[in-house]
């Protein structure tokens, strides 16, 4: 992993180190935290999720949710792992039910979640993943609170 200067870029080589990332970053998690992973198609978003998971110690297997929109993986922390892709309004987010899992003990990671920020709590770490040169991703790390920039510190120290 390479960061720049503010930690609001980091570059992956690999969809291991992408996964690599995910794992580093999960130590970090409390109960109610909120990830929102946007970008290119492909990029690795749902590598990155498997790291989260594989850092949370959570059983099963994370794939992309896309046709069942959420997975739930009991570890650490429960996993809430959201695809929001095929959801077209933020009525049928709403409808869902998802305000209790976003507030609840889990830790919610949601694909495509910058479809419907306002139903999003403001205080989450938004990542955002482009395809670089061969197999490099960038990662743009958005953490507009003190606690998630605190929290981006500790990570990109750490891994």
């Amino acid at each position: 992993m390479v960061a720049t200067e503010a930690n609001s870029s980091l570059t992956s080589h690999s969809s291991e180190e992408t996964r690599r990332l995910g794992a580093c970053l999960a130590p970090l998690l409390q109960p109610g935290d909120v990830i929102v992973l946007t970008g290119d198609l492909g990029a690795g978003k749902t590598v990155f999720a498997k790291g989260i998971a594989d850092g949370l110690g959570a059983s099963g297997e994370v794939t992309s949710p896309t046709f069942v929109i959420l997975h739930q993986l009991k570890g650490r922390l429960t996993l809430y792992h959201f695809d929001l892709y095929r959801l077209e309004s933020a009525k049928e987010f709403v409808a869902l039910g998802f305000d209790d899992i976003l507030y609840g003990d889990g830790v919610s990671v949601l694909e495509w979640g910058d479809k419907f920020p306002d139903q999003l709590p403001s205080e989450r770490l938004e990542l955002v993943f482009h395809f670089d040169d061969g197999d490099e991703r960038r990662i743009e790390v958005r953490a507009e609170d003190e606690r998630w920039q605190q929290v981006v510190r500790e990570w990109t120290a750490r891994c």
